[in-house]
């Protein structure tokens, strides 16, 4: 299985989101594994079972080119809850 995080898959939407003040693009499947596995769970403890399922979606999109629409898709609904878009 290739490691999530070192993925080049691009996602089918780029992500710009602001993370203390800092504005952060996120296009791959590598990005965004890291950026949600790099917050704590604590952090996400709010939106626990969307992270769940995003962290899973990138997890097998890294494996699978074809899963990115899904990834993407997760990641879309993630961000939103969490008002980072």
């Amino acid at each position: 299985m290739t490691n999530p995080a070192n993925s080049q898959t691009p996602l089918r939407a780029s992500f710009k989101i602001r993370l203390n003040g800092e504005p952060v693009t996120i296009d791959t499947v590598g990005q965004a594994y890291r950026f949600i596995t790099s917050l704590s769970p604590i952090e996400w403890m709010e939106f626990r079972s969307l992270h769940a399922e995003a962290k899973v979606a990138l997890e097998a999109a890294a494996g699978n080119a074809m899963l990115s629409i899904q990834a993407t898709q997760a990641l879309r609904l993630l961000f939103r809850r969490a008002r980072l878009l």
